[in-house]
């Protein structure tokens, strides 16, 4: 194997056996060994990657945009629904993402630590979508993005949590078919919303779609 695709391969694994140990035990009871022994490499190819545990966080925090990536719509809207559904199933299975969202609400997390970051990533991406949107007529005049996305961004954070604590985010399909039942008749034009997908089961299927153009 090529050296730089040896190096591609170890950062990667050892990103995801810290985000399943950051998820699984927190910031502060996370250690380096614990990610050394679930990646299984060794300290020196850590090192090589990330200098210390807070480098390795802000790593790991800096992934999670990445997974709300899904098919371009012509309703942006709807796209911008589809990024939180395809999180949403995201976070049921990969321990990288669940790991860089507990980092991001992790209040021991230190001050070293931008954990701030994902959430200004997820505004800024969102907020594109969002003006575009208003550009294209999907959002009522009264709409001002910015201010829509950061409740948005603020309402999955929360009800993610919640669901994680009940369920093990099982219902979190629910539940995001509940929040966008409540915000989309304030934010999008009248008859843009009987077009709009927000089933429970759109994450599942979002995934498939992908596999599907993956392959």
């Amino acid at each position: 194997m090529p050296r730089q695709e040896r190096a591609i391969r170890t950062r990667r694994a050892i990103l995801e056996a810290a985000g399943a140990v950051f998820d699984e035990h927190g910031y502060t009871s996370t250690t380096i060994a614990m990610v050394l022994e679930r990646a299984d490499v060794t300290k020196g190819a850590l090192y090589f990657h990330f200098p210390s545990k807070e480098a390795l966080a802000q790593a790991v925090l800096s992934e999670q945009v990445l997974f709300g990536t899904v098919p371009p719509r012509e309703c942006k809207v709807q796209e911008v629904i589809d990024m939180t559904y395809v999180v949403g199933q995201r976070l049921r299975t990969d321990s990288l993402l669940r790991g860089s969202v507990r980092l991001a609400v992790d209040q021991e997390t230190p001050s070293g630590v931008d954990h701030g970051e994902p959430f200004r990533q997820w505004a800024d991406r969102l907020t594109v979508l969002m003006e575009r949107a208003s550009a294209q007529g999907e959002l009522l005049p009264t709409v001002r993005p910015r201010e829509t996305v950061e409740l948005l961004v603020g309402g999955f954070t929360g009800i993610q949590l919640m669901s994680r604590a009940m369920s093990d985010r099982s219902d979190l399909g629910d539940r995001l078919s509940v929040l966008w039942a409540h915000i989309l008749p304030s934010i999008a034009v009248p008859g843009l919303l009987p077009a709009l997908d927000t089933r429970p089961d759109r994450g599942a299927r979002l995934l498939t779609e992908l596999h599907l153009e993956a392959s």
